[in-house]
């Protein structure tokens, strides 16, 4: 610490200096989700191209080397000086993070870039980044390295078309990793596509060959399509669309025989995890237009909930607005106050005009939603049983829950244990003091193939969401988690890898805000304990095995777990429990329309889904003892 505090201490960054020195403060990190938001925030860039109709065409190719080219053909950046700056429209939206044409309502009526920080933080965080415009019959040119610009913008030579193509290699320098994944990019493009479905995407993976083309002409309804693809859908998709004045809305739901909802929304092309008024006004005007029907057509024994409407439903709501209000920087809950009515009033006329055009689907409907309401009733005795025994209410814990000392959660941690063998281990070599275990007996309930009464009569299930406190589904309260890290630690085969799939299933149905806090973690116990003489080593992979083995060369004795149980609680400690040594996998939703979709794949009743998924990822799975 230095003695003074003057103005000589003050640093000031320039131009994308800071973007550098803070990168994770732009892209959200310099992981893979880091790394990959760097191609989004050039794609986007097209799409707000396509949206105001000057794109149809957007192509991602993926180099060896790792290098990206994104290519579109918009109007092309401008090429012209700007006489303020003094600088060409290229270079000041390379290089200046809040410079672009969002900010100029006649230029993006709409847009989901809306700081100007985007191509330009790409830049920064790229080795090098080469832009190349076609524009007014001309082609035009300018390379950086680390954001800074090599050489002025030079014209190259005469075109006959239009566009931008932007190709960048990510800063080993900055990124953990620099290898792109192309099914994480994929979903993105799919994604895309379905919300635009004016516009071609391709991507293509020089390094291995793949390619794939997204096109659908069907916009939203195909997306809806494609969620219940695995489903049994209960009627064809419902698609309603308003325009008022400058904002656009596009509204797509099917009902299927599921128990879960699955409800996305957008603006701008942005996934609004958290919701927001778009949100509010479907969910509103649906449960008000359900329970009209109900009482009109005298079907109707039982007061119908909103979420009681919601089961087995799969929507879309894509919205298009001219200034968005996002509720905090990460644009993930829209705050304009005029978009509820207008969307309540939307699906109120156009879910009315359904019902009454098609009287058997309406009826299929209701008695879905009644029948959801009696289970939801029936859990609630379930769930008022379970409250009162919650370690909030009374002192009362399940009986095999060893709990820890430690009463502050963001101190506490919870190991999920499989079997009484294993729990027994962890019992005995945890740290009382933060450390609680939890064992269970089997496998717990897919609450995919579940209502909600069925999961509150699950006597497994029941002792997790007493031990954890928060309860589950529309009465779920993060705030009363005990613990702050839930961990998962089950044995390395296929048994162990089905109840963790099970425990996951659980979270994201009735506790996602868990997943989305980061407390969700999946142990990692290891395969193999090489002896030789005092030397003692674990290893967790085959590959780890082989490299210690090539180390400590000849009479090496090898111990292969087949299941916690095996490990002494020392062993134990030291290898899974102790957190000075173990390693945890973190759980995180990337793309919540792909979970979804892969836990309904896993979980769900259609077994040749199933079996198609796990033949084309098999090669993925490594040291799954069987």
């Amino acid at each position: 610490m230095t003695e003074t505090y003057d103005a000589k201490n003050i640093t000031v960054l320039e131009g994308l200096q800071a973007v550098r020195k803070r990168p994770s403060m732009y892209i959200g990190s310099t992981g893979d989700r880091g790394l990959h938001h760097l191609i989004y925030e050039v794609v986007d860039n097209a799409v707000d191209e396509a949206m105001i109709g000057a794109c149809d065409e957007i192509t991602v190719t993926i180099h060896k080397g790792n290098k990206v080219t994104i290519t579109d053909n918009g109007r092309g950046i401008p090429t012209d000086v700007n006489s303020k700056h003094k600088m060409t429209g290229v270079e000041l939206v390379m290089t200046k993070l809040h410079a672009g044409g969002k900010f100029d309502k006649k230029t993006y009526q709409v847009s989901g870039g809306l700081h100007g920080v985007g191509v330009s933080v790409v830049n920064a965080l790229s080795e090098f980044l080469e832009v190349t415009v076609e524009k007014n019959g001309e082609k035009h040119y300018q390379k950086y390295e680390r954001g800074k610009p090599l050489a002025k913008l030079k014209l190259i030579g005469k075109s006959k078309g239009q566009g931008t193509t932007v190709k960048f290699k990510p800063d080993s320098q900055i990124f953990d990793s620099t290898e792109f994944d192309f099914d994480t990019l994929k979903v993105r493009m799919r994604e895309l596509a379905f919300l635009n479905k004016n516009v071609k995407i391709e991507i293509t993976d020089e390094r291995t060959g793949s390619n794939k083309k997204f096109h659908f002409e069907g916009g939203i309804r195909s997306f809806v399509e494609y969620l219940n693809r695995k489903k049994n859908s209960l009627h064809e998709p419902i698609y309603l669309k308003k325009k008022k004045d400058d904002l656009e809305l596009e509204i797509a739901l099917q009902y299927t025989s599921a128990f879960s909802e699955s409800i996305f929304s957008f603006a701008n092309n942005i996934n609004t995890h958290e919701g927001g008024t778009h949100l509010v006004g479907f969910k509103t005007a649906l449960t008000r237009t359900l329970n009209n029907y109900a009482q009109k057509e005298k079907m109707k024994d039982v007061k119908i909930t909103s979420e009681d409407s919601r089961e087995g439903l799969t929507a879309i709501i894509s919205l298009k607005i001219p200034n968005p209000q996002f509720e905090g920087q990460t644009k993930t809950k829209l705050g304009n106050s005029e978009v509820k009515g207008i969307v309540d009033s939307l699906v109120t006329r156009g879910l009315n005009t359904f019902l009454e055009e098609t009287p058997k689907v309406g009826k299929d409907i209701i008695l879905k939603a009644v029948s959801a309401a009696k289970a939801r009733e029936a859990a609630r005795k379930a769930r008022e049983l379970v409250r009162r025994k919650s370690a909030l209410g009374s002192t009362t814990l399940p009986g095999k829950l060893a709990d820890c000392s430690e009463k502050d959660p963001s101190k506490c941690e919870i190991f999920i244990v499989e079997g009484d063998s294993a729990g027994g281990s962890a019992k005995q070599g945890r740290s009382k003091e933060n450390q609680a275990i939890l064992p269970l007996r089997g496998k717990i309930l897919n609450v995919e193939k579940a209502r909600i009464n069925k999961v509150m009569t699950s006597q497994e299930l029941i002792k997790i969401i007493t031990a954890l406190g928060t309860s589950i589904a529309e009465e779920f309260d993060i705030k009363k988690t005990r613990y702050h890290k839930i961990i998962i630690m089950t044995d390395a085969d296929v048994d162990g890898n089905h109840i963790a799939t099970l425990l996951l299933t659980f979270f994201y149905r009735y506790m996602t805000p868990l997943i989305e806090a980061g407390y969700i973690y999946l142990a990692q116990p290891p395969l193999y304990l090489l002896k030789k003489g005092t030397q003692k080593f674990y290893a967790g992979t085959e590959k780890e095995k082989e490299s210690l083995l090539k180390k400590m060369g000849v009479g090496v004795r090898i111990q292969r777990y087949k299941g916690l149980g095996e490990m002494n609680p020392d062993q134990l400690w030291e290898t899974t429990m102790d957190p000075e040594k173990r390693t945890l996998k973190k759980i995180t939703i990337e793309d919540a329309v792909e979970a979804d979709s892969i836990f309904t794949i896993l979980m769900g009743e259609e077994v040749e889904p199933r079996r198609v998924f796990i033949e084309k990822n098999a090669k993925k799975a490594i040291d799954i003892d069987v």
